[in-house]
């Protein structure tokens, strides 16, 4: 926003006689963006939020022009999302609409369809973004809902009706009708296939989903958003379902967190647009994404009213899944529904919805190839009807989720030798609970069990691991995700070894770095002794001094660490960009300086730190070795001489390496959509290519950093020598091991190697070959894919497996 229109802006507010703060909770736009609108600094605000000032205002139409007329200078504004009702903006001044989702009330009142302003050049590169976007989610939750077996042999029947009046907005609000108008039925019941037609008919496009545990609302929302992507054109805004469980609304906006989200899932959305922000951030700014919100219930059960009310604050259209009674005590906590929102709650099955669907699962063949025409569930569906004995009436409320459906059809449809008559037993299945659990419990020993019949031939496939084995090591994901103020649902490859305690952690680092820099001192030592550069020293002698060089090196590393441990900056994400030299690749809309002065700050810090402890071991080796007698004082005054050179040459090359090559980074080029498995692999490829790139740069700025570091301090400190055959040493020494070093402590797919592949194998809580474990156990749909991560299939089926690993 310009000067100019920043001062219009604040003349307006002052005429009204209006605090910032009164403007903003009459008109709902923060104070802090009504701050950065008057001071000129906002360069990425929406019509929407214009014209909510103007209303609040109360200006005319001149006025209104001149307001938003901003945005003719601000491309991330060509595509805008929803505005106030058709009647609060001037008819000279209204663009023109699109046909998208939620399409206007037919009844003609007011409604909440996007609107498109006159294209700019970035206009394009957001659609097109938009429209990759579209494809990709479409892709994925395809191959999910197949994953998944949702139509195999038929989805089972999801019915939901209105949701109870105190639990969604008052109807007018909903419908987004002026003062006086007559809110018309809203048509809030259905089953599956209507979700998409229901939800057009919210004019607010605002809709909540609630249900039970195991109801089908994860399966709700992938329905609608793929019915929304069926159309032939890309649909805008773009539905994308986000799991909303790991989302702490004090610390982050809504806005950051889908943001963040898409990043996540999609890196290619990294690339920057003119302003600076990414592509992912732009798309949300844009109002061109429609978030499916998946799992309010799974926030924090501290945090869901704070969840609820930045919910309020906004007034984009949105989707919001929850349980009932979580959604119902975060309304009560803040004494409002989330505001314009139509809702729905889903209705249980029925015993004639179970006889329509488990004997259709029933595809055992009898020893022999023949049977006797009877299924494996004719005698529970008879007992089911008659509703007889508390038996029969406890299994039918246990039986009224899709889930428990799923957990019971897996374990008597699909596996031989059980009988589901079992469930009947009141003496081993005392109540609800207990039947529950017993579904919950078989679950996984029976797709283990049933998948290892399926292939016995040896044949290339799947790997089937013992049932045994498979719930310790899912057990041991589980109770990782249950660690800390509350559960978990992303299983991250990247963050699996995040979980250790922190002296672990620690540990690890100390031993991967000493391990790393003995070798290249050793190996550095071997090759110039080789070639004739090196002083012969003994084998043993040559042992000890990379031993020694590893331990202190090791040592300095474990302290960064820990420090970096204290102000939270070990937990290492997948990265997302890549190393371009190109001017074109440097375009990414940052600043160059202020990236390099960022990174140079820190691993000055670092590589400061790993030169005092190289320096110490030089000392230590020099007074084991040394032909001559040093007094105390001297040998005091070479230590700290050498700590202060070594931590200088060293933290200068780290700083000015690293900051270096920050300048040059870029988004890493994935077009896709991620998975756990592919990004497992851009980063592992990523990390060699990284490798590959610092051991010359670390190697070289060791030798010229060495050497202007002895010119300044030359007479200073007294006479200092640089040779070059020990500065090429010592720079190859510090390029190996240092940057195999950083890469295996500091990147995510280095802590991922260390701790998930050699040190939670050694300790016999995951498998050796974790990476087909984890494909294993999605293809047998325990665990299901969230983009890049992966998910238990179910949050109680986590809760169990978690419970019985403790236990």
């Amino acid at each position: 926003m310009t000067d100019e229109q920043g001062a219009l802006l604040r003349r307006l507010r002052k005429r009204a006689r209006l605090t910032q703060e009164q403007l903003a909770e009459r008109s709902t736009v923060s104070v802090r963006t009504i701050r950065r609108l008057e001071t000129g600094r906002s360069t990425d605000h929406r019509l929407r939020t214009l014209h909510l000032l103007a209303d609040a205002l109360g200006v005319g139409t001149e006025e209104r022009r001149q307001l938003t007329d901003t945005l003719d200078r601000v491309p991330e504004d060509a595509v805008v999302g929803p505005p106030e009702p058709a009647s609060s903006v001037p008819a000279s001044e209204s663009p023109e609409p699109v046909p998208v989702a939620p399409a206007p009330d037919p009844s003609g009142s007011a409604s909440a369809a996007p609107v498109v302003q006159p294209a700019t050049p970035s206009a394009g590169v957001l659609a097109d973004a938009a429209a990759s976007l579209a494809r990709e989610v479409r892709r994925r939750w395809q191959r999910e809902e197949g994953h998944r077996r949702v139509h195999d042999p038929f989805p089972l029947p999801v019915r939901w009706q209105p949701a109870p009046a105190g639990l969604m907005d008052r109807p007018e609000n909903i419908q987004r009708l002026q003062p006086g108008d007559t809110p018309r039925a809203l048509r809030l019941s259905g089953d599956l296939r209507g979700v998409v037609a229901a939800y057009r008919s919210i004019a607010s496009g605002r809709l909540v989903i609630l249900g039970r545990a195991g109801s089908g609302k994860s399966v709700l929302a992938i329905k609608f958003a793929l019915d929304l992507l069926a159309v032939p054109a890309a649909p805008v805004p773009v539905p994308v379902i986000f799991s909303i469980g790991s989302w702490d609304p004090t610390t982050t906006t809504l806005r950051d967190f889908l943001a963040g989200l898409l990043l996540r899932d999609h890196p290619h959305l990294a690339g920057r647009v003119p302003g600076g922000s990414t592509l992912a951030a732009a798309l949300v700014d844009a109002d061109l994404i429609l978030p499916v919100l998946d799992g309010f219930d799974e926030i924090a059960e501290a945090l869901r009213a704070a969840a609820l009310e930045t919910l309020n604050a906004t007034s984009c259209p949105l989707v919001l899944t929850s349980r009932r009674d979580e959604y119902a005590r975060a309304v009560r906590a803040v004494h409002a529904p989330l505001v314009w929102a139509a809702g729905i709650e889903l209705t249980d099955l029925g015993v004639e919805d179970l006889a329509a669907y488990l004997p259709r699962t029933d595809r055992l063949v009898a020893p022999g190839g023949e049977g006797d025409g009877t299924g494996v569930w004719d005698a529970v569906l008879e007992r089911l009807r008659a509703r007889d004995t508390a038996a029969s009436t406890r299994l039918a409320e246990v039986l009224r989720t899709p889930l428990m459906v799923i957990l019971a059809r897996t374990m008597y449809s699909e596996a031989p030798g059980r009988e589901p008559e079992e469930l009947l037993d009141t003496a081993r299945f005392p109540t609800a609970g207990h039947l529950e659990e017993h579904l919950l419990a078989g679950f996984v020993p029976a797709v283990y069990r049933r998948r290892a019949l399926e292939r016995t031939d040896g044949s290339r496939g799947q790997r089937y691991r013992d049932p045994d084995q498979a719930l310790r090591w899912l057990g041991y994901l589980a109770h990782s995700l249950s660690q800390g103020t509350h559960d978990q649902r992303d299983l991250a490859w990247w963050r699996i070894g995040q979980n250790l305690r922190t002296a672990t952690r620690v540990l690890l680092t100390v031993l991967v770095s000493t391990v790393c820099m003995a070798a290249a001192t050793l190996l550095v030592q071997g090759v110039a002794a080789a070639s004739g550069h090196g002083e012969p020293i003994g084998w043993g002698a040559s042992v000890s001094y990379a031993l020694l060089v590893g331990v202190c090196s090791g040592t300095a590393f474990g302290i960064t660490y820990a420090a970096l441990t204290v102000v939270g900056r070990t937990a290492a994400v997948p990265s997302r960009v890549r190393l371009r030299l190109s001017a074109a690749g440097r375009r990414t809309g940052r600043r160059p300086v202020r990236t390099f002065l960022t990174r140079f700050g820190f691993m000055l810090l670092g590589g400061s730190v790993l030169g005092v402890g190289y320096s110490w071991s030089v000392a230590l080796m020099s007074v084991l070795k040394i032909d001559y007698a040093l007094s105390r004082t001297e040998l005091m005054t070479i230590v700290l001489i050498n700590t202060l050179l070594y931590g200088l040459i060293i933290g200068l090359t780290a700083g000015l390496v690293f900051g270096t090559l920050a300048v040059f980074e870029s988004p890493m080029d994935i077009t896709a959509a991620a998975t756990p498995i592919r990004l497992l692999s851009v980063n592992r490829t990523a990390a060699g290519r990284q490798l590959l790139v610092l051991v010359p740069a670390l190697g070289l700025g060791v030798v010229l950093c060495g050497y202007a570091v002895v010119f300044l301090f030359q007479g200073l400190l007294g006479t200092l020598l640089w040779p070059l055959r020990g500065a090429v040493l010592l720079g190859a020494t510090g390029g190996l091991g240092g940057a195999a070093a950083y890469v295996l402590v500091f990147t995510a797919w280095g802590q991922w190697l260390t701790v998930s592949r050699v040190w939670l194998p050694m300790t016999r809580r995951l498998p050796w070959d974790t990476v087909a474990f984890l494909e294993d156990a999605y293809q047998r749909g325990v665990l299901r894919q969230a983009g890049a991560v992966y998910q238990f299939r179910h949050i109680r089926l986590q809760r169990h497996l978690a419970r019985t690993y403790r236990e």
